[in-house]
């Protein structure tokens, strides 16, 4: 095995324990993310780190809405549709695919407001160069931890 194939499922096996334990994460063999082949390392400036970029990619909230929809269901979700926000697990400003289904999961409100901290926190370590695009990526992945670290406390 490759090191970024171990490196993925030592994130994927921590991620499982994080997802048993908490709703702050989606459940792993569901959602376990999905990268937008068009965004590399090389380009962050040119796409991610371009002011607008997330606008030129993000969906339609008519797909999300439907595809939430179906989510909550598979997922025995209760609660209104409202209560949660289709969430992109990697972040469409850390590359993260707009469209694909193992991207997009229905984050409880109001975690997602506090996931945004730790999404916004490793853009702009990416965009100022101080992480590497596959860096803010394994980060998300343990996104709790790393409010944590920000805030201080645990979301």
């Amino acid at each position: 095995m490759n090191t970024k194939g171990a490196d993925f499922l030592i994130l994927s096996v921590i991620a499982a324990s994080l997802w048993a334990q908490s709703s702050l994460l989606p459940d792993p063999s569901r959602t376990p993310g999905a990268l937008n082949p068009a965004v590399t390392q090389q380009n962050t400036h040119q796409t991610i780190c371009k002011p607008g970029f997330t606008k030129t990619v993000r969906p339609p909230v008519s797909y999300t809405d439907t595809l939430k929809i179906r989510q909550m269901a598979e997922l025995r979700l209760t609660g209104r549709a409202k209560d949660f926000e289709e969430d992109h697990f990697i972040p469409l400003e850390l590359g993260g695919n707009p469209t694909d289904p193992h991207n997009l999961w229905p984050e409880p409100w109001p975690d997602a407001h506090k996931k945004d901290v730790v999404e916004d926190f490793l853009h702009r370590q990416v965009c100022a160069d101080k992480m590497t695009l596959r860096g803010a990526q394994d980060e998300i992945h343990l996104w709790p931890q790393v409010y944590a670290k920000i805030k201080g406390v645990l979301p």
